[in-house]
């Protein structure tokens, strides 16, 4: 109403309940009410019972917060309960929505040509067009996996938290927890330190612990562990000839599976120039049990370590692999353990070491070095001094990208890990330098060309070029950790291989064996089924064709090959694996 007399006013209040005067539309109100003021009353009340008032601001959002303040307060006062009960978070609040404005220019805000009419069509679409999409998605810009399920944290842990509360019914977030790589990048780019990384490894060790989290998403990945801390590959010994030892060499499971090569001659090249003895103990450091959330046997491994090296007579660790240092750092404190690279910036470059190129590299820091700037400057140093130029990479160092293996996504969800992978390659066109071999044998996985900090001080003279070194497949890299002992018993400690059984030969096209690497399914396991067939196990044979079809379970999964016998061994035409046992009745 437009109240133009005390009397109007009056009329009104007597004629309803209650009344509401919009400052912004009247030319004068009763009650002492000045329409050219700010309501000054709380939620649009005013000191006449039952009467409320708002607007008359400039921004039309105030203009409807005011009228929707005061329309809630009439309602209250309608029903006779209390005002301002409740109400603490109505009106502006300090918020912890972050929105990026980096690089986004400021706009003022659009005249209105003619007051009495407000925008025109234009004049609105212009203002509109001002607003900004306030959310805060920082942490999905920079990680592929928060991105791949098309939702943001918040979801993320509503999800979490429904998949742990099931109690019948199908776990649907199992993937989202188990894709995560634990890299922890979403907590650093995070202006308020959400960790997306602790809540997906909490939800991993509670489902674990209660038998709930299908095996099958880390099964490969432990099987690879109890593999590395076998006897077939895992030995703690003195250096030869010493019987104490002040130093320890632990180059970590994948780097042997890798470059075994650069392992022995590192290893010789520490022991030639370090002071009291360098021990050699080659394992696993247990990080898979501890991505898999397996925190009894994770516990277990760390024991086992522990004891290797209490009998060693606690010698200084050091560490080629990141990963493996940050595990020791944070669980086994006590052992002091330090970088391979702090210790080989201190020594005399061995001879032949890569020095003075002109090929400008892009620097990969492993994520597991996130926070170690101790590490990041000793390889920046190493290269310093060999004269090799090297760009950094926008995210890098304290925000340095996962290469896709951390926390078990590549075994849990493998099509993301390539995603991942091949996003961090294409930061820069120049060839990276990699200082963990899992990430070198990552970006060459996707078809970047990398190298290891350990290709140019320990260059391999067979392989000129050695950014072109391929990804050693599964089966590879257990052949490889399998040399590298034998070779090490042979040429360090003079120890003749112990005689082993000679497994079936087999023989297989290319693109087989790739299929079988993307299938996790090792020479091994299928050299396996063909030892349980010879040994009387059953099998199919298609008539047609005249290939066999055998099935084993060693462990906790089921082999099936196609396969056709030689003269001299096996061709293998196939094989698939379910880790899963199928129950009779």
């Amino acid at each position: 109403a437009d109240f133009t007399s005390a009397e109007d006013g009056r009329t009104c209040r007597e004629t309803h309940d209650a009344v509401y005067v919009g400052l912004d539309t009247v030319k004068s109100a009763p009650w002492g009410i000045d329409p050219a003021a700010e309501p000054t009353g709380a939620f649009g009340t005013t000191a006449e019972e039952g009467l409320f008032a708002g607007g008359n601001h400039a921004s039309p959002v105030w203009q409807a917060a005011q009228g929707r303040w005061a329309a809630t307060s009439m309602d209250r006062w309608l029903q006779k309960v209390s005002l301002t009960a409740g109400r603490e978070k109505e009106g502006p609040q300090e918020t912890r929505l972050f929105t990026n404005l980096e690089g986004i220019p400021l706009q003022a805000a659009v005249a209105v040509t003619d007051p009495t009419t407000g925008y025109s069509e234009g004049e609105a679409l212009a203002e509109a067009q001002r607003c900004l999409q306030c959310q805060c998605l920082e942490c999905v810009k920079v990680c592929a996996y928060l991105e791949q399920f098309g939702a943001y944290p918040r979801r993320y842990v509503r999800e979490i938290y429904n998949n742990e509360s099931l109690v019948l019914g199908e776990r649907k977030a199992n993937r989202l927890i188990n894709s995560c790589s634990l890299c922890g990048l979403c907590e650093a780019v995070c202006p308020h330190d959400f960790a997306m990384q602790d809540l997906c490894l909490a939800a991993r060790q509670s489902m674990v612990a209660r038998g709930k989290m299908p095996p099958s998403a880390h099964d490969f990945a432990l099987q690879d562990m109890a593999f590395s801390q076998s006897e077939r590959f895992a030995i703690a010994r003195h250096e030869p000839g010493r019987a104490t030892s002040r130093h320890l060499f632990f180059p970590g499971c994948q780097l042997c599976a890798s470059a075994p090569g650069q392992v022995s001659r590192v290893y010789d090249h520490l022991r030639h120039h370090l002071a009291d003895g360098v021990a050699l103990m080659l394992g696993c450091c247990g990080a898979p049990a501890h991505w898999a959330g397996r925190k009894e046997r994770f516990g277990s491994e760390l024991d086992h370590w522990k004891q290797s090296w209490n009998e060693l007579g606690r010698p200084r660790p050091i560490m080629a692999c990141a990963t493996c240092l940050q595990t020791f750092k944070a669980h086994v404190p006590e052992a002091d353990p330090v970088s391979l690279w702090e210790i080989l910036e201190t020594l005399e470059l061995p001879e032949g070491t890569r020095a003075g190129t002109d090929t400008l590299l892009a620097i990969h820091d492993p994520c597991t070095t996130r926070g170690d700037e101790t590490v990041q400057e000793a390889v920046r140093r190493l290269l310093a001094r060999m004269g090799v130029p090297y760009e950094e990479l926008l995210l890098g160092r304290a925000l340095t990208e996962c290469c896709g293996f951390g926390g078990l996504m590549q075994n849990a969800n493998p099509a993301l890990a390539r995603e991942v992978a091949a996003r961090r390659g294409q930061r820069s066109p120049q060839d990276f330098l990699a200082y963990c071999a899992m990430c070198r044998d990552n970006l060459a996985l996707v078809g970047k060309r990398s190298l290891h900090l350990l290709d140019l001080i320990f260059p391999d003279p067979d392989r000129p070029d050695p950014a072109a070194r391929p990804r050693p497949g599964w089966s590879q890299r257990r052949e490889n950790r399998l040399r590298l002992r034998e070779s090490l018993d042979r040429d360090f400690w003079n120890e003749p291989p112990a005689d082993a059984d000679t497994p079936p030969v087999l023989q297989m096209d290319p693109e087989v064996a790739a299929l079988l690497d993307t299938r996790r399914i090792l020479q091994e396991d299928i050299q396996k089924v063909i030892r349980h067939v010879q040994n009387g196990g059953q099998t199919f044979r298609h008539l047609d064709s005249s290939r066999w079809l055998a099935c084993f379970r060693p462990y906790q999964a089921t082999f099936w090959v196609e396969f056709s016998p030689l003269d001299e061994g096996y061709r293998i035409h196939n094989a698939y694996a379910h880790r899963m046992e199928v129950l009779g009745p």
